[in-house]
């Protein structure tokens, strides 16, 4: 029995007189329902455990419709590792009851949907947009927005927070408010924080994003699915070809395609020398801001060590576009796996030292122990993947949990954590670093052989010889950029182990050469969403150092 028959009988059991569609999509199991039992559903799949994790929620707009948007709302069991879909069907002015009050991961997501289309979520605590500024005009996200329509913002809100849009000083009070960034360094000109003060303690806080919204979404269904590739390199631009892989996965599940063996391989080193990166400038950058400068000088001369194998690699070394759908763009050059293997050597051994200038460091403990920590419980409710769900003791990882490429037959290790704290989210990270390592070296030893690409005339551009050198390379060329890659009609959510915890596609296709609907899951955004409870009642100086801990990049977060 498949896990999603246990799933859907007991929905169906609990849910007897109800008009439910049990549909199937693309290995997908989704529950469609009114939108009158959507909380009654919702409690039912907390209260009886059937799921754990709300870790998507979205919509797509269908304005040929009557019942013009689907919402979506996509669980994950970290016991069982299943998924599942539930979707609600709305007309244009209908509204949705608010999902917050059982799931408080809900409250960010809810407010996106809200301000890229426009759907009403009634008895939400705070319904106002958070993603594009507070004088646009119109939802961007639906079909008949123009996409090269752009507003600009002239006038900046005023310190606010949640419970008091306009704020006001409590006069019997002397309470001082704050903005922290965009301006402040450790912010790095996209994160604005806003803080009330009683002293040096945190009385209130709130949080705006935004600053590097471009619309990712949008831009890529503009785009055939190819072109698509680059721009998610600018999600999270400190492990770009991770992006690169998950967009790449999602499609090619879509056209019912698995890349060679020679390709997963690649993409693991890829993936894995990525997460590497992705934790050193977590770290470096978190160590720099509370005062530890020479670790930051230190952990980057290994970044650049990987940047150098990734321009051996194609030529780019921040925003690579290292793969393709199908595949790999193109062969590793001789010897490169061996400098992947000599890279390794030199990164373990600076990891070791920057063990021995932070682990025992006693300033780096005293600012980082017991700093941020957040229950195992509190983390899922929000919906935490990654290093910092990890570091809360909880042993989720997709690449163990729901394995792809060959994860299955590699040998490593999960680090957890114990207290959840900014010392224990760092702890993690340097074990983790070792253990993709311990990957790479795996994988980089044992390359299979064979092609870096399926050869399938419909998804994979021919190589220029055979364009330049015969009629049957150049027509297929020619096609294939004509018509585009065309995937069936149908929708996916798929996801990987990013470096930030779990990068989500949901996907949907309606058989023309562009996505229809292409919504990232971004680790950092879910993550995020706790901040202000985490600073709150806490120490100002801890603000910069739970930030840090969170690894918040601003291109995934904002997209």
């Amino acid at each position: 029995m498949k896990k999603y028959d246990n799933i859907n009988s007991k929905i169906k059991e609990r849910f007897a007189d109800k008009n439910f569609t049990f549909t199937n999509e693309t290995g997908d199991n989704v529950i469609i329902i009114p939108k009158e039992d959507l909380l009654d559903v919702l409690l039912f799949v907390k209260e009886s455990k059937l799921f754990n994790f709300l870790m998507n929620l979205t919509a797509v707009d269908y304005p040929e419709r009557e019942q013009r948007f689907d919402v979506l709302y996509e669980f994950f069991s970290s016991v069982d590792y299943s998924r599942t879909r539930i979707k609600v069907r709305l007309g244009e002015k209908e509204s949705i009851d608010s999902a917050v009050k059982i799931w408080k991961c809900a409250n960010w997501f809810e407010r996106e949907v809200y301000d890229m289309f426009g759907i009403e979520f009634k008895g939400h605590p705070n319904l106002t947009r958070i993603l594009v500024h507070h004088e646009f005009v119109g939802y961007p996200l639906r079909k008949d927005y123009p996409a090269d329509l752009q507003q600009h913002c002239r006038t900046t809100l005023p310190i606010h927070f949640p419970d008091d849009h306009e704020y006001q000083p409590d006069p019997h009070k002397d309470l001082v408010p704050l903005n922290i960034g965009p301006s402040h360094p450790a912010t790095h000109g996209t994160l604005r924080i806003m803080a009330e003060l009683d002293g040096e303690k945190v009385n209130r806080a709130n949080v705006e994003l935004g600053f590097l919204h471009r619309c990712f979404e949008k831009m890529a269904e503009t785009h055939p699915y190819n072109q698509v590739i680059p721009y998610t390199d600018r999600l999270n631009y400190c492990s770009a070809p991770m992006n690169n892989v998950g967009y790449c996965k999602a499609v090619e599940r879509l056209l019912g395609v698995e890349v060679p063996p020679k390709a997963q391989a690649m993409r693991i080193i890829l993936c894995e020398l990525s997460r590497i990166i992705d934790h050193i400038v977590c770290i470096g950058a978190n160590a720099v801001d509370l005062g530890a400068l020479t670790g930051f000088f230190h952990l980057f001369t290994y970044r650049e060590m990987v940047y150098s194998l990734f321009e051996k690699l194609c030529g780019a070394r921040l925003t690579v576009s290292l793969t393709r759908i199908g595949g790999m763009a193109q062969d590793a050059p001789e010897g490169w796996y061996d400098d992947v293997l000599a890279t390794c050597r030199s990164i373990r051994k600076g990891v070791s030292d920057i063990e021995g200038l932070l682990s025992g460091n006693k300033i780096w403990i005293q600012r980082t122990e017991g700093v941020g920590a957040i229950s195992a419980e509190e983390a899922i409710e929000w919906g935490y993947t990654g290093p910092l769900l990890r570091a809360c003791g909880v042993s989720m990882d997709l690449r163990k949990a729901q394995p792809y490429y060959g994860y299955e037959t590699l040998d490593f290790d999960i680090p957890i954590g114990t207290n959840g704290d900014c010392y224990d989210r760092y702890l993690v990270r340097i074990e983790e670093m070792k253990q993709s390592l311990k990957i790479i070296e795996q994988v980089a030893k044992n390359i299979p052989a064979g092609d870096y690409t399926i050869r399938d005339k419909n998804i994979v551009l021919p190589e220029k010889k055979d364009v330049y050198g015969n009629i049957e390379g150049l027509m297929n060329h020619f096609m294939l950029i004509i018509n585009g890659l065309r995937p069936n009609v149908g929708e996916v959510y798929d996801a990987t182990e990013a470096a930030n915890g779990e990068l989500g596609f949901h996907l949907v296709s309606d058989g023309s050469a562009n996505p229809y609907r292409l919504k990232v899951r971004p680790p950092c955004f879910a993550i995020y969403q706790s901040f202000p409870e985490q600073v709150t009642g806490g120490l100002v100086a801890d603000v910069i150092s739970v930030l840090g801990s969170m690894n918040l990049i601003a291109g995934e977060l904002d997209r």
